[in-house]
């Protein structure tokens, strides 16, 4: 902390306690000066003393309340508390919980009349005028947002058509503050005024300052959630491949192949090899989609020898922009293995297809199979798992490891019916606009 606000927290008990101090001897003094004047034998002494002593306390009182100092270090301590209670809504990021918190406890320090934080695309928060009609979760309505988002620049606006409210509005005048982080703008904090005058400077370095604290707190607790990321969701994925089953049964298909067809079983043998170096050298934060099928159709090609070409089958329809598009490793082949795993009919052929497409600037990848399908319990459970083992815990980490790299927006969608099969869709959120700068991020050794 900066040394001229520890001085001013420093100088704070000094002030209050003083005032206090002349406080009590104003409210006593001035009693006593109401009883001696009220009194019909009052003593002259008595009155004089008293009233000098209230005459000067009121002034001491009016002199320290005025002080610059003293106001300054009011003024600090009100805006070190409210930033410590701002941080501590956002422990978990900046969620629609957060932000509402954060909208209420900054509205009484403004001469606004509402307080709103938005993500790219919705309201998070919203506390005062017309809060009932702008809940979590309601689509940002107003131009001047979207011009924030898209330029990343601080707007202050004196007239409702400027906000994008129609004329005669209560609300005139309004503050958007770009929330910035890592150079990409992630929402916005807004302060809507009654009147244009209401913008002071003041309110300016409030919302400025505020701003600045808020899009810092998301970039640590961004960093914080890559950090854990590497740390444990990497490895659970790297756990998740090179499970006891895969290798035993692997192993065994391979010995049995030695004497019945010795030439696939050396072909089987280095696949093998190659499969579990590409397993180790893919702990790498970022590969090209391709690379990812490669290793899924590397993992297949065990499992047909395991099963049979009649019992199994791996379909592909994949844009070949998609192939070249910068993923998270591990995001297939978990899903194709637990494919495997858990939808195999009794008889006949399951059909596993993996497809991929770009919409907008989405991509969206899917991995369908036309297996036994599901209850809606197991469904509801595979990105909830009961425990931190099994394929389940796999499934899991593909969905963390996406919405890690590509933001709240990126989700995993899961669809199954009994007897029917089952489709996982992953959507990237704005993928394709993402990739120039993952790949400058790549460049540059910030990941991978």
């Amino acid at each position: 902390m900066p040394a001229k606000v520890n001085d001013e927290r420093s100088r704070m008990p000094r002030f209050f306690n003083l005032e206090m101090l002349m406080f009590t001897l104003v409210v006593l003094s001035g009693m006593v000066l109401v009883w001696t004047l009220a009194s019909p034998h009052y003593s002259i002494v008595v009155t004089a003393v008293s009233g000098a002593v209230f005459t000067l306390s009121l002034v001491v009182v009016i002199r320290l309340v005025m002080d610059p100092d003293s106001v300054r270090a009011r003024q600090s301590d009100s805006m070190l508390r409210l930033a410590s209670q701002t941080l501590d809504c956002m422990k978990d990021g900046m969620t629609s919980e957060a932000a509402q918190t954060i909208c209420s406890l900054l509205l009484p320090s403004t001469a606004g009349i509402a307080v709103a934080i938005t993500d790219r695309q919705c309201i998070l928060g919203y506390a005062g005028f017309l809060e009932a009609e702008n809940p979590s979760g309601s689509i940002i309505r107003t131009h001047a947002t979207f011009a924030t988002i898209a330029d990343g620049k601080l707007r202050i606006l004196r007239t409702p058509e400027d906000i994008g409210f129609q004329p005669g509005s209560t609300i005139q005048a309004a503050i958007i503050v770009p929330l910035v982080v890592s150079d990409r703008i992630e929402g916005t904090l807004k302060f809507y005024y009654r009147h244009a005058r209401d913008i002071s400077e003041t309110q300016k370095s409030i919302a400025e300052g505020f701003g600045q604290l808020l899009s810092t707190q998301m970039a640590a607790s961004a960093l914080e959630v890559q950090t854990k990321l590497a740390a444990s969701m990497e490895l659970k994925a790297l756990q998740s491949q090179i499970n006891p089953h895969f290798l035993f049964n692997t192993i065994n298909t391979i010995a049995s192949l030695v004497r019945t067809d010795p030439a696939r079983a050396r072909v089987l043998l280095r696949e093998f090899a190659v499969f579990y170096r590409r397993t180790l050298e893919d702990s790498a934060d970022l590969i090209v989609f391709e690379r990812e099928m490669e290793q899924t159709r590397r993992y297949f090609t065990f499992e047909i020898a395991r099963f049979g070409a009649d019992r199994v089958e791996l379909r592909e329809s994949i844009d070949e922009r998609v192939g070249q598009m910068l993923v998270p490793p591990f995001l297939i082949q978990p899903l194709v293995e637990n494919a495997v795993r858990h939808a195999m009919p009794a008889e006949g052929k399951l059909i596993i297809t993996v497809s991929g497409r770009i919409e907008g600037d989405d991509i969206l990848i899917r991995v369908t199979d036309d297996g036994v399908g599901m209850t809606e319990e197991a469904r509801r459970n595979i990105l909830h798992p009961a425990s931190g083992k099994g394929m389940g815990i796999a499934v899991k980490n593909v969905h963390d490891r996406l919405v890690g790299y590509f933001g709240q927006g990126s989700r995993m969608e899961v669809e199954s019916e009994l007897g029917q099969g089952t489709r996982v869709t992953l959507l990237l959120k704005d993928g394709l606009a993402r990739q120039d700068e993952m790949a400058r991020e790549l460049a540059q050794g910030l990941v991978g």
